[in-house]
């Protein structure tokens, strides 16, 4: 025998072997399904006896192995199936020849056959016929089960006879000898009537009855003749049939301990009615198996079958049958199957270490010179074996032998197909997965060498099989999991392979279906180049969209009626790790920022690099780099633009990389930091772009409040200066410009600033909107600077001056000095020029000018986005005025102001006053100018109710009525510089400069008096005209605009004349007489009221007569200032009569 089966099992020796075979032209399909068929019908329950009769089919079966029939009653073909095609009666002769001649391959061994005909109809099919059966066609025959049942009967009655006639004990007749094909030369002329020859052919029948027992169904008949014919055939050495007694008591044994069978097959050897319950189906032979396949309760069968051999007898059994086999050359198939029998056992048995003793054995029997084909078997069920007893890797290595043997150098057409089939087979033996996720769980499993040797193998084979995109696929995947392992070299001929294929086929990441089922999945280049971290970027500030407040606030949820809610709260907390906190708008540039490297000893080219997202239509930019060999953390920004509204997640990036195309989802990125993936894109919205006509600063302005600026200007300016700055607004998005609102934001400085540092009229440019894409508007904005004017330290420290010696009108001949600080002017001692005023000191001041505009779909929704631009101003000082004091005048309603103004630039400045002449000041010059103003009243200022309720500090109410009187008085004396040589101009504030002395004396009195003369109001420089000897009426006016209710009052009018040598005339009886009394009385006048009082003069003599009026003393009187009562002075000229009259 020389061709073994190696799916041979133990329960196989009590089959019976039936070959099933085509005669004639018969189509494989239908032969195939006539043979499932057949080969279903496996075993039968024999008539009237609870035996059981196994089937054991082949569609093919070697002559010459059934020439070891005798040896192993289960080699021998019982019995023969043949399925034939015959359309006409002509055709029926020859084929039913054709039946006889298959019949006499197997004659000598055949106990039954039978003919199945397809296609012939008619007289000849309609004959009774016991060896054959007719059928129209393949679909009507409904009865080819119930025929083989009927052959198997038959085949039983022939064993049965043969059994009994065989086992019956007959002393008379001489037992023949049992050979096997290559014993029967070497009994020639041996003495037949000697003891030791009987017993041979004793013990070799003994061993044959047992194999026909053990197919007959009788297992305990076949254990009891085994022992007797091991112990017949070792008494005699006859080591081949000994070695077959002890391998057909081990397969009883088996049989008997593992009904399930150790072929794999589950339930195949269970009888037919497998329905019944459980006792009633196994009372000849044991029940359900335990974990490691033995009969859980075996004493009770063991008493009733007690030639029965334990579990590990069996082992120890095949391995005394498989040594004596090992005696014989010729016998080497017979001790394969053994071995291979065994280690089926071994595997029930969970004895993995002994059964790969066995599969060792079984590696070196050597056969005959083996078929390509044959090796290829041999090596496969190797394969199988060992895999059967988990010994994963040694089935790996012996698959991938079989593989190898299948493009040997001997073959002429090498099966690169099968080598690539089996090669695939290997991969879980080796712990290789052709899925490039499970490479990314932990640590790295298996041996990487083996391993990539195992990957490279695939790539040549799927190369050599004609398609491309596996060996792209293996090549890639070789290229990404097996990257830590290799060598520089090896990473420069695994890429530049790639390449090479890659030109001709891309790799993509489609899914590749092999012929047999198996897909592999794509391969994404997660580590060409490594991503350690992605961020989505929120867009820059001038674009950034902000939500309009509304009066809910913006976390109040809808959807739930409580304002605060654990539950709520966790699932905010859970959403908020993967969704941003600020938004992307649609049509705008949004940026993913990744940070990668190169792990490649040379430079990495990655082309076509974009965003993967979901959710929303978004329209990836790709970029290509080049990333230097083995480089650090490299930042990468990826963008795109979202071209539609909701959520967007970003799920990955895409690359193409050696000519693969990979798509690489985040979620399979190992050790990857992100601050989350989904983000809400709102609608679109428009984009405004800024132009000055100032030049652009250099130094970027940085506010506490965290805002970003786009745009920086600068401009330098003297105190009291101001510059017109024009912005143009340019839309340069998609959408309409609708809205716009302007806001303006001093920042934190140390200078008080006087008045509106920044104004503008907004009316203008609204009227040019909406501002469509692509047009213009423009915006004029003041930048006014008015800082203190005042001096901490007096710069004429010579000019001792006490406020009242410059005297006599008009005051336009002022003092002058030269002081000698200058810009370039380094003090001696630091300590001291830093106590005084540093008059050459640039201020600074910035401010932020806010653009609040929206439109199209994003302003419907309520975004607007914020533009901001920041001013720079440098502010250099023009005029100081290092000193300020009042002289009165001579009207009680005026009062002489003087200002010293010093020049602190280095240009001739002119500077000017309302109603005044220009004083010239050089450069470091200090003059004094005077200013004759009306004196104010500050009293009747209106007071909003704001301001009442907003400053409640009675100091701070103090200090803002103060700066609302600075105010007043700074717009009335309305006083200007002018630079010629720079044609600059501005304005000189005295508001930081009055102190309180100065104010009171600038302040005109709560109760105002005037005196008339003849009608005539007397004040200042006023002199009244009358006539010696006519009354002249006097009436003195009380107004009272203090806010209660003052008087009574009493005032005594007491003339005089003034010598103007200081000397004052009281004396005046005979010159001046009253008409009634010359003391007046006023009532208690209330706020806002009048009070009048009436008399009269008469002058007797010519000449200049004054009048001073006094207050008496008491207690009304005291109680109010001294400068409530100042009344103007009246100069009455008494001129004689009229001469003509």
């Amino acid at each position: 025998m020389s061709v073994p089966d190696y799916m041979q099992c133990a329960e196989d020796h009590q089959t019976l072997l039936v070959v099933v075979q085509p005669v004639g032209i018969v189509s494989e399909e239908n032969f195939f399904r006539i043979y499932k068929r057949i080969s279903s019908v496996s075993q039968i329950n024999v008539r009237d006896s609870q035996r059981v009769l196994y089937i054991r089919y082949r569609h093919h079966y070697p002559p010459e192995n059934n020439e070891w029939g005798d040896f192993q009653t289960h080699r021998k073909v019982v019995g023969l199936i043949t399925v034939t095609d015959c359309f006409s009666a002509k055709d029926w002769p020859q084929t039913f020849e054709k039946f006889h001649v298959q019949k006499e391959i197997y004659g000598s061994t055949l106990y039954d056959s039978r003919l199945f005909v397809f296609g012939l109809q008619g007289e000849i099919a309609e004959q009774p016929r016991t060896d054959v059966a007719f059928y129209p066609n393949y679909d009507e025959c409904e009865s080819v089960e119930k025929r083989i049942e009927d052959f198997i009967e038959s085949l039983f009655i022939v064993l049965e006879s043969k059994r009994l006639d065989r086992a019956t004990d007959k002393s008379g007749d001489k037992i023949p000898l049992l050979c096997v094909p290559f014993e029967k030369k070497d009994f020639v002329g041996l003495d037949t009537d000697s003891r030791h020859y009987k017993k041979r052919c004793q013990g070799r029948m003994r061993k044959h009855v047992g194999d026909l027992c053990l197919q007959a169904g009788m297992l305990q008949d076949s254990l009891v003749h085994y022992h007797m014919s091991v112990e017949l055939l070792r008494s005699v050495n006859d080591f081949l049939w000994l070695g077959a007694a002890l391998e057909g008591l081990c397969s009883a044994s088996v049989i008997y301990h593992y009904p399930g069978g150790t072929g794999g097959k589950a339930g195949a050897r269970r009888p037919q009615g497998s329905s019944l319950p459980a006792d009633t189906g196994n009372r000849h032979r044991p029940g359900a198996l335990t974990t490691n396949g033995i009969n859980a309760d075996t004493s009770t069968e063991i008493g009733r079958a007690k030639n029965c051999l334990s579990p590990e007898d069996i082992i120890d059994k095949y391995k005394e049958a498989i040594s004596y086999y090992s005696k014989y050359k010729n016998a080497g198939v017979i001790e394969l199957e053994a071995c291979v029998k065994a280690v089926r056992v071994l595997a029930i048995q969970k004895r993995s270490m002994e059964a790969s003793e066995f599969l060792q054995n079984a590696v070196y029997i050597n056969l005959r010179q083996l078929s390509e084909e044959e090796k290829i078997q041999r090596y496969s069920i190797l394969s199988e074996l060992y895999e059967l007893i988990g010994f994963h890797r040694k089935s790996a290595f012996f698959k991938r032998v079989a593989a190898m043997q299948c493009v040997a150098p001997s073959i002429a057409e090498p099966g690169w197909r099968a080598c690539y089939k089996l090669l695939l087979e290997t991969l879980p033996g080796y712990s290789l997965s052709l899925d490039p996720k499970d490479f990314n769980k932990g640590t790295h499993r298996g041996w990487a060498a083996v391993q990539m040797r195992l990957l490279h193998e695939l790539v040549y084979a799927s190369r050599r099989m004609g398609n491309p995109a596996l060996s792209v696929r293996h090549l890639s995947f070789l290229l990404q999991t097996m990257l830590d392992f290799l060598s520089d070299q090896e990473k420069k001929d695994v890429t530049q392979s790639l390449e090479s294929y890659t030109s001709k086929c891309p790799g993509t990441m489609e899914l590749l279906s092999l012929p047999d089922g198996l897909n592999l999945p794509p391969v994404p280049f997660t580590k060409l180049p490594i991503v350690r971290r992605v961020k989505l970027l929120n867009l820059p500030a001038s674009l950034r969209p902000q939500k309009m407040k509304s009066l809910l606030g913006q976390n109040m949820s809808a959807k739930s009626p409580f304002i605060y809610s654990p539950i709520i709260a966790h699932n905010r907390g859970e959403e908020r790790s993967k969704k941003i906190d600020f938004q992307w708008v649609q049509g705008d540039v949004c940026e993913v920022q990744l940070m990668v490297y190169n792990p490649m000893p040379f430079e990495l080219r990655v082309e076509n690099m974009g965003l993967l997202t979901s959710g929303v239509e978004f329209e990836s930019l790709p970029a290509a780099l080049s990333l230097p060999a083995e480089s650090g953390l490299y930042p990468v920004t990826l963008v795109g633009v979202p071209r539609s509204t909701g959520q967007i997640s970003i799920n990955g990036y895409h690359t193409t990389v050696f000519g693969v195309f990979s798509d690489c989802l985040l979620d399979s990125l190992p050790g990857i930091k992100t601050n989350g993936s989904t983000v809400e894109v709102i609608p679109a919205l428009p984009r405004l772009q800024i132009s000055t006509s100032l030049p652009r600063s250099a130094r970027t302005l940085q506010p506490s409040s965290g805002d970003e600026i786009s745009t920086n200007v600068s401009v330098q300016l003297y105190n009291g200066e101001t510059q017109q700055l024009d912005i143009k607004l340019e839309n340069i998005g998609t959408e309409p410009l609708e809205k716009l609102e302007v806001t303006s934001k001093i920042l934190t400085t140390k200078e008080k600033l006087y008045g509106d540092f920044l104004s503008w009229k907004l009316e203008e440019t609204l009227a040019q909107f909406p501002l469509q894409p692509g047009k213009t508007a423009t915006f004029t904005v003041n930048i006014k600077v008015k800082l203190d004017f005042s001096c901490q330290e007096n710069l004429l420290q010579d000019f001792n001056d006490d406020g009242i010696s410059v005297s006599g009108l008009p005051l336009s001949s002022p003092f002058r000095q030269v002081v000698k600080p200058r810009v370039d002017s380094k003090p001696v001692n630091p300590s001291e020029s830093s106590k005084a005023g540093d008059f050459s000191h640039v201020k600074t001041l910035e401010a932020i000018l806010n653009f609040k505009y929206s439109g199209g779909p994003g302003h419907i929704d309520g975004y607007y986005r914020n533009l901001s631009l920041g001013i720079h101003v440098e502010a250099e000082p023009s005029v100081f005025f290092t000193r300020v004091s009042t002289l009165p005048a001579t009207s009680t309603r005026q009062c002489h102001l003087l200002l010293d103004v010093f020049n602190s630039t280095e240009h001739e400045l002119t500077i000017s006053a309302k109603n005044n002449e220009e004083l010239i000041l050089h450069a470091g010059e200090c003059q004094r100018m005077a200013i004759q103003v009306d004196k104010f009243n500050f009293e009747s200022f209106p007071e909003s109710p704001a301001e009442r309720t907003q400053f409640t500090n009675p100091k701070q109410l103090e200090e803002e009525r103060q700066e609302a009187r600075g105010l007043e008085i700074n717009s009335k004396l309305d006083i200007h510089w002018n630079i010629p040589s720079l044609k600059r101009h501005g304005e000189a504030s005295v508001e930081g400069i009055l102190n309180q002395l100065v104010l009171e004396h600038l302040q005109l009195a709560p109760l105002q008096w005037d005196v008339l003369v003849d009608g005539q109001l007397c004040d200042c420089d006023v002199v009244a005209d009358c006539r010696v000897g006519d009354p002249i009426p006097l009436e003195v006016r009380l107004t009272n605009w203090s806010k209660r209710n003052v008087g009574p009052f009493a005032l005594t009018v007491i003339p005089y004349q003034d010598y103007q040598n200081g000397v004052h005339n009281y004396e005046l009886q005979d010159a001046i007489t009253f008409v009634g009394s010359n003391t007046f009385y006023i009532d208690s006048v209330r706020p806002t009221e009048n009070s009048v009082c009436l008399g009269a003069l008469l002058f007797l003599y010519t000449g200049d007569f004054y009048l001073n009026i006094k207050f008496h003393e008491d207690t009304t009187s005291k109680e109010l200032p001294l400068s409530w009562f100042c009344l103007p002075s009246v100069h009455i000229r008494a001129q004689g009569p009229d001469l003509q009259a």
